[in-house]
């Protein structure tokens, strides 16, 4: 459940803020570990009394009984309300402290930059959004100081503190992004000598953790998803570009360069032949083109208030074809990972998402796949704030959660 970084936090970072909530052992450190185990499985379960806690972890009633307690003085954990069993004293359920910490999310995009504050539980408490041409570092920093401060200013003073840290998830070579022009060049260019993570971090004392957008919304998909039972699954982000994450062993797997299924980079076929990326194919950008060239409104497409008001024909002929670029980009990756679901969202209204899917799993059917096991196509969960939901995931796994895989075998 933890999702891996770009950019880890220092050791000083370690020791500040909610780092002392969670108690180290003066041995082996597996007290910590235990309170990680235990925060990670009433997040999975809910609310649990301490005897369903020491069967599902092997651990003694005495050991539970402690690591319980401390964690409730240490405000992460709450009582409930007592459940009466025909024989015995009742059980009483102990549950996440929904503000027994804080985590920041910093999604950067090509139109527009978010930020996030969510709780222990996951909810989103806070939301800024801002709008730009093209997003410059000095704009992103400005942008993310300014909003952590009110952010912060907002809480009560006691829990101030409690903001475990900030992730930012960000497109990896954003100079890429440029439209050819001048200014755009020089704006995005900037990107390779500025490393926002560390300018942020010169204004805070928690840590700041980095990593690729589409990765990051994997993360979101990973640790707060209504998805259950997959220890593997290839996930797809249909943004401004599409992007893509993976998950093997229910963990989110990077890569050596942060940069695993970068799907928006996968060579496939264009409907006329032509050979590109899919990224030119089922990216949002390639719909806003469409419907310009159509004669329409393409910011009909960036509202999030409900449904889209474009053209039924533009939106259908972008379906079609982002869905046979996603069937060979699927269809290649299956060959290399094996992987048996593949999830798709995106900053889709839902009814696009679900279309999008049935079409993509139509595509899919009509491709001959010798050797090649074909995946289910399913939709996520999460939609337009999984990236910044993500990014604040990070803070949040590194430092309460164990792998998921932790909890299959206890």
């Amino acid at each position: 459940m933890s999702p891996e970084t770009h950019l880890k936090p220092s050791a000083d970072d370690q020791t500040a803020g909610v780092a002392s909530f969670v108690r180290g052992s003066n041995q082996s450190g597996m007290r910590a570990s235990n309170e990680r185990l235990v925060l990670t499985i009433i997040r999975e379960a809910g609310p649990l009394p301490k005897a369903a806690i020491a069967r599902m972890t092997g651990l003694s009633a005495q050991t539970v009984s402690v690591i319980m307690r401390a964690l409730e003085e240490d405000g992460l954990l709450v009582k409930g309300a007592p459940v009466r069993g025909k024989v015995g004293q009742p059980s009483i359920p102990m549950g996440l402290a929904q503000d027994g910490a804080y985590f920041l999310g910093l999604k950067v995009g090509r139109r527009g930059s978010e930020l996030v504050l969510i709780d222990f539980l996951g909810k989103i408490r806070t939301h800024r959004r801002t709008t730009h041409r093209v997003p410059t570092p000095y704009s992103t920093v400005a942008f993310a100081n300014a909003y952590i401060r009110a952010f912060l200013d907002a809480l009560p003073q006691a829990h101030q503190d409690r903001v475990a840290g900030l992730g930012i998830a960000l497109p990896f070579r954003m100079w890429d992004w440029s439209d050819g022009s001048t200014t755009d060049h020089a704006e995005l260019d900037a990107w390779r000598s500025r490393d926002i993570a560390a300018e942020i971090g010169t204004s805070w004392k928690f840590p700041i953790y980095l990593c690729n957008d589409a990765t990051a919304a994997c993360g979101a998909e990973l640790v707060f998803g209504a998805q259950t039972g997959l220890r593997d699954f290839l996930y797809v982000y249909i943004g401004y570009f599409v992007g893509g994450g993976l998950v093997l062993d229910n963990r989110l797997y990077t890569g050596t360069t942060d940069n695993a299924a970068a799907l928006g980079s996968v060579p496939v076929m264009a409907a006329d032949g032509r050979p590109c990326q899919l990224v030119e194919l089922a990216s949002l950008v390639t719909l806003e083109r469409m419907l310009d060239r159509a004669g329409h409104d393409s910011g009909a497409i960036s509202d999030r208030a409900g449904e889209w008001n474009v053209p039924a024909g533009v939106l259908s002929a972008w379906l079609d074809q982002a869905a046979d670029g996603l069937a060979q980009a699927i269809i290649a990756a299956t060959c290399v990972i094996d992987c048996k679901t593949v999830l798709i969202d995106g900053s889709l209204p839902e009814t696009v998402r679900a279309e999008l899917v049935a079409r993509t799993t139509a595509a899919l059917a009509r491709r001959t796949t010798p050797g090649v096991e074909r995946p289910e196509i399913a939709a996520g969960s999460i939609s337009y704030t999984a990236k910044a939901l993500g990014a604040a995931s990070l803070p949040l796994s590194d430092r309460f959660l164990v792998e998921r895989d932790a909890l299959l075998k206890v």
